[in-house]
């Protein structure tokens, strides 16, 4: 049998998807952004979470549920989290599991997970929430969780109010949804077996009827979905996706597909890979430069109508952070410089000349 490698002293940054990455550096880029928040959803959430927690699920110990306590542990020591963060079960049929707190994250992790994912499918998701806790994801999750809550309770009594929060959960989440690309490539990491991973999400859209699945089917229904229909079916997948905690099975296994087959994944495996502590402070210009460059290329590759007009609005505009781009000149003219095309230049640009 092989033995898996450890990454000692590994930096997140090492698994972090591009457009993590940018919300992470927008955040931080506001002054005192990081203690205020730590305040906001610090030891007193913290506190009451972690309570809420012994009072109504199972805490994971060497005498109680000690295979996930070894599990855990085995995630862990691969992507050198110290110290073991606490895990607790609870009881909810649906598959679960989540990373909770500000200064001493926890993990939660559903019944119905248990039923679903084998031993080796829950290392898999036990190291997606190890990838979570120390790319620092645990507490803007705690903050969506709140604000997600606030919302609801304020929006009757005070409307405008509530629409605010609305808004600001409503961001949170779409970063919440890239954040899980970058967990996934963490879990990939723990396990080093990409077919378990698949099969772990494969679970995730179907049930435990695994025997009966295929993964290559389950790739071209992946394409299908990418390619099929015109523009309303792609108005429809962007509203679909909207409501969700995460991106969607197919759309997880193929972004985890491209990571691997780029050659990022040999490298950390390889041992190449930043180190904690010499990654420098973020550089919230260059993680912008590098989540337009991805959204660039999710666009370039896609078949989706959709996307195919935001990767033209893009190019156009200069990039969706404010970052000029290559864009067209004027001719005998350079990058940035020439005659600025009017508004109208730009429409015909992206949806084609008029008539």
């Amino acid at each position: 049998m092989e033995t898996k490698r450890g990454f000692p002293g590994i930096s997140p940054s090492a698994w972090e998807h591009p457009a993590d990455g940018a919300a992470l550096a927008a955040f931080s880029s506001i002054p005192l952004a990081g203690d205020l928040l730590r305040r906001a959803v610090g030891s007193t959430t913290e506190r009451s979470l972690r309570l809420a927690a012994l009072a109504n699920s199972a805490r994971v110990t060497d005498s109680q549920f000690s295979y996930l306590r070894a599990i855990l542990m085995e995630a862990a020591e691969r992507l050198d989290l110290r110290p073991l963060p606490e895990l607790y079960v609870r009881l909810d049929p649906s598959p679960d599991a989540r990373a909770l707190g500000v200064d001493e994250p926890f993990i939660m992790l559903s019944s119905g997970a248990l039923e679903l994912w084998d031993e080796e499918e829950l290392l898999c998701v036990l190291g997606h929430e190890v990838g979570h806790i120390l790319s620092g994801h645990a507490v803007y999750k705690t903050l969506l969780g709140i604000l997600i809550k606030a919302s609801s309770i304020i929006a009757g009594s005070l409307p405008l109010g509530g629409a605010a929060i609305a808004a600001a959960a409503t961001a949170l989440k779409e970063w919440d949804r890239r954040s899980e690309l970058s967990a996934d490539r963490a879990s990939l990491l723990v396990v080093q077996d990409t077919p378990v991973v698949f099969r772990a999400l494969m679970k995730s859209a179907a049930g435990p009827r695994i025997a009966s699945m295929d993964v290559n089917e389950f790739f071209r229904q992946a394409r299908d979905y990418e390619t099929g229909g015109g523009a309303l079916d792609s108005l429809f997948k962007l509203v679909d996706v909207l409501g969700e905690s995460h991106p969607f099975p197919i759309t997880r296994m193929t972004a985890l597909q491209e990571w691997e087959k780029g050659g990022a994944y040999e490298a950390i495996l390889r041992g190449e890979y930043p180190r904690r502590g010499a990654e420098g402070e973020r550089d919230a210009k260059r993680d912008f430069e590098r989540a337009r460059d991805s959204y660039a290329g999710e666009f370039a590759n896609s078949e989706d109508p959709l996307a195919k007009a935001a990767g033209k609005v893009m190019d156009a505009f200069g990039g969706l952070f404010g970052q000029a781009g290559g864009g067209r000149t004027e001719e005998g003219g350079s990058p940035g410089h020439g005659a600025p095309r009017s508004i109208e230049d730009v429409i015909d640009e992206i949806f084609g000349s008029r008539p």
